[in-house]
């Protein structure tokens, strides 16, 4: 064992909330404009104001940040209020670390002035392993690179790059995996050999390491001086940063505005956001809200000078040993890392949870133990060998706030009105640039300025308990260096409350899905299957019974549980003039259905929607499983702004859904109700009330695979019931289950797009191919129409096009980089295999003078370019397609 392993197995007496004052070193002068120098930061615990555009509660780095980007974006009245001081909370831990002159084991027990020496850990990277976060942090990393200038606060950002380690075969895979979703993003990233690494960072163990994953410009940043610098930028633009000012109280008036309670006053505010950190949960009692936080114990650990990095020339890069789950990085002559322990070790804070934070805790520690940490150290000195004879000088142990899926939530909050949150950071560092960025934006331009669904701070529900929070941040946090598949599952906390009705029935039978609380299956087992959730990179388990439940739908009849979409019903005086305006699509007639789209003012695609005239001015909207809030809040909002006379109401929890579908279903349905299903009487796109086995349901001729077919929604106590009358009645046919793989093939295969594939925020419905769903003839001046017109008439530089592929072992999922001419020139959006045609198929996004059919591409997967030709779409025509060509005599195409 080394003196670091012997170090850290000796009890350190470090106090249980251990106060990390500021010292006059470290403390750098703040003044109210950029550049001030010299005396000491003066708090401003006055008002000055009792009218404010935008009150921001939390003055940690997100807070200061959006304060920042709001006042020089030239939004007047805007006013930050912090209970303590600024970087209070978890910007602090990030950034504190004590020792002494005596050195620590003396420092503990004597009676000296403690000073505290700003190292953090406050890393930064361009990387994320998903798609839009990636946008977030590059602009972090450009607006710190040139704070100090604008400011004249230094900020300590170093950017010596950094390193992810790959150590196993899989995680070669996976950073192939990541390269091709990487390459048609600007920033820069690279899979490098191990000699690359070892020149990089000449003191691994190089007998551990296959490949890195690498980032130049990565690095770290001193998140005090951050926050400083963004305060300045902040003041100097006109923002008023108040503190210690706490907040007792907010109170929501008529017009929805607020009243902002403090002990020095009330201040009417036009809109509110909390960026309060692991304070966020107090805020949000204040208004009824039971935001989904909770903190957990994060440390990382400091040592002595380390004489083979003193002698380096230049700072090492970080490096993230995935499979020893730490970080690491150069802190002066020594090192400095923190591992991420797993879910059965970590340790959670959640006595804050029930009992809340402890009054005046902010710039306080917890006791470190480095027991829970031991394998960390044990790997890190087996994949950094100089460790071994190093000596820890410190360990923090600190609270980071973490929601269930590690991810913050971002944005107006669904149910209140002008309530925004930026809150549950685990990374605040990296986030809080773009996020004060992209929130900022949003407040002031009425929609936000790309596509960030997964931090959509309504993703969560009344679902989301703290029994199920705490069991999820326990996992996200174990698991976050866990390799990163595709169509990844993760376990904890499930099955949620809202499970659904048919999930005992069908748990033993097939592989579920969480969705928003839902559990949904994804593919069914048969005897001889191997069962259960193997994840790969390449085609697993369920390839060859996703296409026996394909090969179900196209030739038998199939049934598939669909209750996870959101569903709302709309009623009223004006209701009609409401869809007309915010749907790009006309209104139905009564008894009919189309697809909608809800459009931004700049003409993005904000969410798609089935919507059902059921009455006369009554109408039934169905939304995906994880747009269920994220649409109601628009509808809602819209509501409100045009003042018009409706009722809105989520009957999503209240209504089960099953989809029947395949040349046989009409068959199988006929024999459960005496409404006449023929083609005649049920044409595709009507709805209506029927009873199916005595069951009441309100059916609808739609069906997602393209086949014939009906979704039938009904009390979800009656799904059960209902389930089994169809099972049993389609014995004869054949029927069976089949799940949202096999789903997504066939809705592939008949080139029907998805909302948050295909089209989102970032793209417009002309060039995701969606004209015919958009009516810019129609009286109805709907949302986003006038922009539209000018994309129309200004022509597009991208469009979507069909691709096939030739592949071998491995299937495009979407995001994956398209080459042409030995350049990256567009992205995929989804993907599957194709059973009918035998080969990968695709969706993707190209320039619009590469768009034409037979144009050869290539489309990167797993590290290798494979050939892909643009194709007519669709590749199988939809069963309404082919039966109206039958009856001109044609022969259509399947």
């Amino acid at each position: 064992m080394g003196t670091l392993l012997r170090a850290a197995l000796r009890r350190l007496p470090t106090p249980r909330r251990h106060r990390c004052p500021l010292p006059a070193a470290a403390s750098r002068p703040l003044g109210s404009g950029a550049g001030a120098q010299g005396g000491k930061e003066n708090p401003s615990p006055s008002l000055r104001k009792d009218r404010a555009d935008t009150v921001i509660i939390g003055g940690g780095c997100v807070g200061v940040s959006l304060a920042y980007h709001l006042a020089k974006a030239g939004l007047k009245d805007v006013i930050l209020l912090e209970k303590s001081e600024l970087t209070a909370g978890s910007t602090w831990h990030a950034c504190c670390y004590l020792t002494s002159k005596k050195g620590f084991r003396e420092m503990s027990n004597s009676g000296d002035t403690k000073t505290c020496n700003l190292t953090s850990a406050g890393l930064t990277t361009y990387f994320h392993p998903g798609i839009n976060l990636k946008k977030i942090h590059a602009y972090s990393i450009k607006l710190y690179e040139k704070l100090e200038e604008e400011t004249g606060q230094a900020v300590g950002f170093h950017q010596p790059g950094s390193i992810r380690i790959a150590s196993t075969p899989t995680r070669v895979d996976e950073f192939k995996y990541q390269m091709t979703r990487a390459g048609w993003h600007p920033t820069e990233q690279y899979l490098i050999t191990p000699e690359k690494v070892q020149e990089l960072f000449p003191l691994l163990n190089m007998d551990m390491v296959l490949a890195g994953l690498y980032n130049p410009g990565d690095g770290h940043i001193d998140p005090y001086s951050l926050t400083m610098a963004l305060a300045a930028g902040a003041r100097k633009h006109g923002a008023q940063l108040n503190y210690p000012v706490q907040v007792t109280n907010l109170n929501p008036r008529s017009d929805g505005t607020w009243e902002v309670e403090t002990p020095l006053g009330v201040i009417q505010a036009k809109r509110i956001v909390n960026t309060a950190g692991f304070w966020a949960r107090e805020i949000g009692k204040m208004i009824g809200l039971q935001h989904p936080l909770i903190p957990v114990h994060h440390q990382y650990v400091v040592t002595a000078t380390i004489p083979e990095v003193k002698a380096l020339k230049r700072e090492l890069p970080v490096i993230r040993d995935l499979e020893g789950s730490y970080y690491l990085r150069q802190e002066r002559d020594g090192l400095l890392f923190g591992p991420y322990e797993s879910e059965k070790k970590m340790k959670l804070q959640d006595s804050w949870v029930t009992n809340g934070v402890p009054p005046g805790f902010g710039k306080e520690l917890f006791e470190s133990d480095l027991d829970r940490i031991m394998e960390h150290i044990e790997a890190a000195m087996e994949m950094v060998p100089v460790l071994k004879q190093a000596d820890i000088i410190n360990t923090i142990a600190g609270p980071i706030t973490y929601s269930p899926d590690i991810l913050p939530m971002v944005g107006p909050h669904q149910g209140v009105r002008n309530y925004w949150v930026a809150i549950g950071f685990g990374y605040g560092i990296i986030h809080a640039g773009g996020i004060g960025k992209y929130l900022s934006d949003w407040i002031l331009e009425g929609e936000p300025p790309f596509d960030l669904i997964e931090l959509d701070p309504n993703r969560y529900g009344k679902w989301t308990t703290t029994e199920y929070t705490a069991a999820k941040a326990r996992e996200s946090y174990g698991f976050n260096n866990i390799v990163g598949y595709p169509k990844e599952e993760r376990f904890a906390g499930r099955p949620t409350e809202r499970a659904g009705a048919l999930y005992d029935l069908l748990k033993s039978k097939c592989s579920m899905g969480f969705h928003a609380g839902w559990e949904q299956p994804h593919w069914f087992y048969k005897p001889g299957d191997e069962t259960g959730y193997k994840p790969s990179f390449r085609r697993t388990n369920w390839f060859d019974p996703v296409g026996r439940e394909y090969k179900q739908v196209m030739e038998k009849v199939g049934v598939i549980d669909l209750s996870p979409f959101g569903k709302f019903k709309v009623k009223g005086t004006d209701s009609v003039k409401l869809l007309d305006h915010l749907f790009a699509n006309v209104v139905p007639k009564v008894g009919t259905t189309n697809i909608s789209h809800m459009l931004t003012p700049k003409g993005k695609v904000y969410a798609e929607l089935t919507v059902s005239q059921l009455y006369p001015g009554e109408f039934m909207l169905i939304t995906g499983s994880g747009s269920e809030l994220h649409d109601l809040r628009w509808i809602e909002e819209e509501i409100v702004r045009g003042g018009y006379k409706v009722e809105i109401e989520n009957v999503t929890d209240e209504m089960g859904v099953l989809g029947v579908a395949g040349p046989y279903a009409r068959q199988v349905l006929q024999k459960l109700t005496a409404e006449d299903l023929s083609d005649v009487s049920f044409k595709f796109l009507q709805s209506k009330h029927l009873k199916l086995s005595d069951i009441a349901v309100t059916a609808i001729r739609i069906s997602y695979t393209g086949e014939l077919g009906w979704e039938l929604y009904h009390r979800k106590e009656d799904s059960v019931a209902l389930y089994s009358a169809i099972m049993e009645a389609g014995q004869k046919e054949g029927i069976d289950n089949f799940g949202t793989y096999a789903l997504n093939a066939l809705r592939l295969e008949k080139g029907f797009r998805a909302w948050g594939a295909e089209m989102n925020c970032d793209t417009n419905p002309l060039e995701a191919g969606l004209e015919y769903f958009v009516k810019l003839n129609k009286p109805a001046d709907f949302i986003g129409k006038q922009t539209l017109k000018k994309i129309k008439e200004k022509g597009l530089k991208r469009r979507l096009v069909y691709l096939t592929l030739e592949t071998d072992d491995v299937d495009p999922e979407g995001n994956e980089s398209v080459w042409h001419n030995g350049k990256v020139i567009g992205n995929t959006t989804s993907g599957s295999f194709s059973y009918s045609a035998q080969r990968s198929l695709a969706f993707a996004y190209v320039p619009t003078e590469l768009g034409k059919v037979g144009q050869k591409l290539e489309v990167e997967l797993l590290g290798k370019n494979y050939s892909a030709t643009v194709i007519q779409e669709p590749l199988v025509l939809t069963e309404p397609t082919r039966m109206r060509l039958q009856r001109k005599g044609e022969s259509p195409k399947i």
